[in-house]
């Protein structure tokens, strides 16, 4: 079974910047594709970010190309999404998860799920 917990989120004003983590359990890290996956109030959920098991294949949602970086530390078991002039329309909970492939992370259909932690950008 994977773990995955997220830290990072919170509240922050248009045009800041915050750091999402999200550490995966050791024996599974090395094999899936990872990403985020959002979800705001009121809407469904969408893509955000995917990162390939070796970290050297990135995806990300046209809606925050630019803006946000997705990357992995191996070492630590660890990915991140970095995510720099951040808009009010970004606020949502932000899932970490992961899969057997980087397809069904991009898809939306992953295997695995973090709890989640909520990002919210003030105007």
């Amino acid at each position: 079974q994977v773990q995955l917990v997220e830290s990072g989120g919170g509240m922050v004003q248009a045009g800041g910047s915050l750091r999402l983590s999200c550490a995966a359990s050791r024996s599974s890290f090395s094999i899936y594709g990872m990403g985020w996956l959002r979800q705001a109030p009121g809407a469904e959920r969408e893509f955000v970010a995917a990162i390939s098991w070796s970290g050297s294949s990135t995806y990300y949602a046209d809606s925050v190309k630019g803006r946000f970086t997705i990357s992995r530390d191996s070492a630590k078991n660890t990915v991140y999404l970095q995510m720099n002039n951040l808009k009010p329309e970004d606020t949502a909970v932000y899932y970490c998860v992961a899969a057997s492939n980087l397809a069904a992370v991009v898809a939306g259909s992953p295997d695995h799920w973090g709890q989640g932690t909520q990002v919210t950008v003030s105007s």
